[in-house]
């Protein structure tokens, strides 16, 4: 009796444990956006980007870096970055396409989207 009891709760253990996550489910980022954005009040710098730039793009465009790579730490500074074209379409880029930013490997889809949707949304601060 006691054996069928904790072969019971084993494979229930077993079963509540195992799902039918893939490879690719566990090696591809997560796609909910660092700040899930109301789309009643659209995108801003400071409710919505700010810190995905902080959390993807600052620790190399933080001011003191190499000349090379271009201070993305005031609002200002990402405006230009965007408004350029530059950093949508570097944040774009598929893996291991040359010129991927961040360079860690691609960002969520859902932090580009939302940044794309900033940059529509009229590149507003606050």
């Amino acid at each position: 009796m006691k054996k069928t009891i904790l072969l019971t709760i084993l494979l229930a253990v077993f079963a509540s444990c195992s799902d039918s996550d893939t490879y690719e489910d566990i090696e591809t980022p997560p796609t909910t956006p660092t700040n899930p954005t109301n789309p009643t009040t659209g995108v801003t710098y400071n409710k919505d980007v700010k810190s995905i730039i902080d959390a993807n793009c600052v620790s190399c465009h933080s001011s003191g870096r190499s000349a090379a790579f271009r201070p993305l730490t005031t609002f200002a500074q990402v405006k230009a970055a965007v408004e350029s074209a530059g950093l949508l379409g570097r944040i774009q880029l598929q893996s291991g396409q040359q010129g991927l930013m961040p360079q860690g490997g691609r960002m969520a889809q859902a932090n580009i989207d939302l940044i794309v949707k900033w940059n529509t949304d009229g590149l507003k601060e606050n």
